[in-house]
């Protein structure tokens, strides 16, 4: 029963999993943005795998979210079609990419690790500088020809995160949010935070099933994160309203610009 047991999953990934997913769900940061590096730099395992069993991971847990946030109508299924249009193509091309780099190969690990690296430092100034820009998106004088092109910059944003989150498996909540809160400064907080996680279900679907295909999925670590996470994800959503945000997410900036660079320069 024992070795059935830790084919199924690892102990010591699902209390990881649980700690991530607490974290997720006191201060609403993506869990690519802590899993993939601890994963990484912890766990010792290789960055492509890394990323591509956190894609599919995200894939699932970002499901049900979506599912309740819909529920809610907190989704403005219109711009999260934009972001789709733009970002699931990306993620195609990229997958293309890594499979021509060879993705377990030196360069592929090179430019996985970078990437990710790079995407953690954004995670983290998005965090920093969110609320002046957010400023800055409320005091913009609305602009008929900046409203025009509106869709079109969804895309585009679409089209980075979906090439970022592909290759690092980050990108896909805090920056997504962020963008979107600066293109769109009139829309509910809320409905900006329910269609960025809806339009991350089918880009890391999508690019989850690109990795599968190209050997970066573990399986007994996929079920290891899920069996530590969801109640982790749980019990943090529960006990948010209680916990200091603004110390977590010092805390949380912190981490992120060490171990993104780290990622970068070491």
């Amino acid at each position: 029963m024992a070795s059935i047991m830790e084919f199924i999953f690892n102990p010591a990934l699902s209390i990881s999993g649980f700690a991530v997913g607490l974290l997720v769900g006191l201060t609403g940061v993506g869990g690519g943005s802590l899993m993939t590096p601890l994963l990484v730099l912890l766990f010792g395992f290789k960055p492509a795998t890394a990323v591509g069993t956190d894609l599919l991971y995200a894939a699932i847990t970002k499901s049900g979210g979506s599912w309740v946030h819909h529920r809610h109508g907190n989704i403005d299924w219109a711009i999260t079609g934009r972001l789709a249009l733009g970002s699931v193509p990306a993620a195609g091309l990229t997958l293309l990419l890594l499979a021509q780099l060879g993705v377990q190969g030196h360069g592929a690990t090179g430019l996985i690790s970078v990437v990710l690296g790079i995407a953690l430092l954004l995670t983290a100034a998005s965090l920093i500088f969110r609320r002046r820009l957010l400023e800055l998106a409320h005091r913009r004088p609305a602009s008929a020809n900046f409203q025009k092109h509106t869709a079109a910059l969804t895309i585009l944003v679409g089209a980075i995160v979906g090439a970022l989150v592909t290759i690092s498996s980050v990108g896909a909540g805090a920056l997504g949010v962020t963008a979107l809160a600066f293109l769109y400064p009139e829309l509910a907080t809320r409905r900006i935070v329910g269609s960025d996680i809806a339009h991350a279900v089918p880009l890391t679907l999508v690019a989850g099933l690109g990795h599968w295909w190209l050997g970066t999925v573990d399986v007994v670590l996929l079920a290891s994160l899920l069996i530590g996470s969801l109640p982790g994800i749980a019990l943090g959503a529960h006990f948010a309203a209680r916990v200091p945000e603004r110390a977590l997410r010092g805390l949380l900036v912190s981490v992120l610009l060490l171990v993104g660079g780290k990622l970068i320069f070491v």
